[in-house]
């Protein structure tokens, strides 16, 4: 017991350190190069108006907007247009149909930034609100030899499998990626990146074509990256989730989906790397359940300590990323959650049902 109590506060100390190694946004950036939000829209007419609300607050100047419309059946085109002619800024286009080989949020991502001049490219989800400050922060996280600054956006927790799967997108990479060697190195197999955020500096972006790259991937925004790495880019890996929030997955449904259509492909599709994962949580965050119960039964307390340390590991991470505080109670039934979520997306890929998401499927 004593060396698996070890095994935790090295985790722990292992998370502390890593986490507080992710900067963050805050200082602002003194020169003012043009820049282009760049938004794809399927089906968004919720989402319309919050967005554009919170796109012309932003400070900067030297700013202009384009979206996409990717194909919508509702009325996020009308609302669109609507906008448009109150927002000189702001550029709208209809998507093309998607060709084959492609998937269809790379394919809109690829048209807008066809539509784009403009010396850096953000590329933003629907569903996201920023702060007015955003532009200037993420420039100063530029360095001459970055290619992408990225982030993990806070996102609200809106119904019951949201809290307990939400949290651990940001869980996975504090406590997984080694964030000095993601933003200091090239090396490829350090990076992550979130599609929701994305700022480009748009000579590294055309430099390897652009989304043209990964056109047929299901976590674009990771190969992406990785890409950017081979080619002698880095990516700069921020803490944003006190200046961007992510309005996604707003039911149970919307969580499966989103979980079961992400999970394994960003596991690379490997059955080793998912049992592998299947079988480390379950030593280290789950049987401390089971140990802690013996250890109250039996008086001996020294056998409850693993599951404090695993609870005080996942609450570093919600406390560093603005969640609530008491969902790292429930760290055990969060992880019980990703491993059937997990298990799903392993049986849509083998059976070769597919992946279904905002109305397509792909293999």
């Amino acid at each position: 017991m004593i060396y698996y109590i070890l095994l935790h506060l090295l985790l722990l100390s292992w998370t502390v350190f890593n986490s507080l190694s992710m900067p963050r946004l805050g200082r602002r950036s003194e020169i003012t190069p043009s820049v282009a939000i760049l938004v794809p829209m399927r089906n968004e007419e919720k989402n319309v108006e919050g967005l554009l609300q919170s796109l012309q607050k932003l400070t900067y100047k030297n700013l202009r907007f384009i979206i996409l419309d990717d194909g919508s059946s509702d009325s996020t085109w009308k609302k669109l247009t609507e906008a448009s002619q109150k927002d000189p800024r702001l550029s709208i286009h209809k998507g093309s149909p998607l060709p084959e080989n492609w998937v269809g949020k790379v394919y809109a991502c690829h048209q807008l930034s066809l539509l784009a001049e403009e010396e850096f490219l953000l590329f933003l989800d629907a569903d996201v609100r920023v702060s007015p400050d955003l532009i200037q922060e993420a420039l100063y996280n530029f360095k001459k030899n970055t290619g992408l600054v990225t982030g993990f956006p806070h996102i609200p927790l809106k119904s019951i499998l949201g809290h307990l799967l939400i949290p651990m997108q940001h869980f996975l990479v504090f406590f997984h990626l080694p964030v000095l060697l993601s933003n200091l190195t090239t090396w490829p197999k350090a990076s992550a990146a979130h599609g929701a955020f994305m700022m480009f500096r748009t000579s590294a972006y055309r430099s390897i074509g652009g989304h043209f790259s990964v056109k047929n991937s299901l976590v674009e925004d990771i190969h992406i990256a990785r890409v950017l790495k081979t080619s002698g880019w880095r990516v700069r890996l921020v803490n944003v989730t006190g200046s961007v929030s992510c309005h996604m997955y707003n039911t149970s449904k919307e969580v499966w989906e989103g979980f079961s259509k992400n999970f394994f492909p960003g596991l690379g599709r490997s059955l080793p790397a998912a049992f592998l994962f299947i079988f480390f949580y379950t030593v280290v965050f789950l049987v401390p359940v089971p140990a802690a119960v013996a250890g109250a039964v039996t008086g001996n307390y020294l056998f409850l300590v693993p599951l404090v340390l695993a609870v005080c590991i996942k609450l570093t991470i919600d406390l560093l990323t603005k969640q609530k505080f008491w969902l790292a109670l429930f760290f055990p039934l969060s992880v019980t959650a990703a491993f059937i979520i997990l298990i799903y997306s392993i049986s849509l890929s083998i059976t070769k049902q597919g992946f279904t998401w905002k109305g397509r499927t792909y293999q």
